[in-house]
């Protein structure tokens, strides 16, 4: 059961090397949405692989006793879940005959929730790695079996962490399903004490507030590439940052005020330290680089750029849950 590409080397395993004697039955995932100018419906890429495998897809809405009904009748021994976007009910984790599991995208039990994957990156986390745990109905609170860590570089991005976790989770299941096959896979309870939560990512988390630090303003700028991006007010225009590098700086300005180099480079002063800018784009523009993009934008040096308010994106407990449409995220 997934939707996001993240769990295709996951698939690849399943089928070529069938660790545990795993024999791949059915593919959930979630519906066909519409993109593109034409917003026609689009299958996701875990659609496309299994239909270009022959297996049976399933895409309900929201799962249900039909689906729970559905495992069991296929005598389904293991349900494997990795970024389906569903929180499921508990007649189906009960179907399957041996486990219901999931891989979840931190190293639980920190960061629970819809978004690992960002989260670590903003939060500068220098470790993550996929968790292998048993399904329960309370949140990513299940007892884990299994993790393979990865670690972050100081430039790591999303896209580039999303790989790496990606890449992964083949080296979980040649452990794991043997394990589990053979009656030998143990399961440890989470700490309590260590639990925390991540949210879902919205649009509004593109704001900058620059009175926070120049280092947690440039891990925010790579943890939210491509989406939502990170930008500030300018005019009537919304400028995107693309490229950013934090820097000490021992000066008073008010945060938000720009600085431009020697080499046309700008410089945006924080809470703490300054945020060299590398690349820039107006809307609808090509991205440049920064020199490149104030010989064709007037950015002048003294503008106090507006400070955005922040939301939060680690929590101790639960995020009040926001029905947003223009939010991306799903549910593990």
């Amino acid at each position: 059961m997934g939707s996001d590409p993240v769990a295709l080397p996951l698939l690849d395993c399943l089928a070529a090397e069938r660790p545990g004697g795993a024999e791949l039955t059915l593919v959930f995932t979630q519906p066909d949405r519409r993109r593109g100018r034409g917003m026609r419906e689009h299958p996701n890429a875990i659609k496309g692989w299994a239909e270009e495998r022959g297996l049976a897809v399933k895409q309900p809405l929201k799962c249900g006793p039909a689906e729970a009904e559905e495992v069991r009748a296929a005598g389904i021994d293991l349900l494997l879940v990795m970024a389906y976007g569903q929180i499921l009910p508990g007649c189906l984790l009960e179907a399957p005959t041996l486990e219901a599991l999931n891989l979840h995208a931190s190293l639980l039990p920190r960061l629970r929730g819809a978004s690992p994957i960002h989260t670590a990156v903003a939060l500068g986390l220098e470790e993550s790695g996929v968790s292998l745990m048993r399904l329960v109905p309370k949140l990513d609170a299940g007892p884990v079996a299994d993790v393979e860590r990865v670690f972050l570089g100081k430039r790591t991005t999303t896209p580039e962490l999303h790989g790496k976790l990606a890449a992964a989770t083949p080296a979980l299941l040649r452990r794991s399903l043997p394990a589990l096959a053979a009656g030998r896979l143990v399961f440890t309870e989470q700490d309590p004490g260590k639990v925390s939560y991540c949210r879902i990512i919205e649009k509004g988390d593109a704001q900058l507030d620059f009175r926070a630090s120049a280092m947690e303003l440039e891990r925010r700028v790579r943890a939210f590439q491509p989406w939502p991006g990170s930008s500030f007010p300018h005019g009537d225009q919304l400028i995107r940052i693309l490229e950013t590098e934090a820097e000490p700086d021992e000066r008073r300005e008010n945060p938000g005020t720009v600085m431009i180099g020697e080499k046309g480079i700008p410089t945006i002063a924080c809470g703490r330290g300054r945020l060299r800018v590398h690349r820039l784009q107006r809307p609808g523009g090509t991205p440049l680089p920064a020199e490149a993009f104030l010989r064709g934008y007037a950015l002048e040096e003294g503008t106090v750029l507006a400070s955005r308010e922040m939301r939060p994106l680690e929590s101790r407990t639960p995020f009040p849950y926001r029905k947003k449409g223009n939010s991306r995220a799903g549910r593990s």
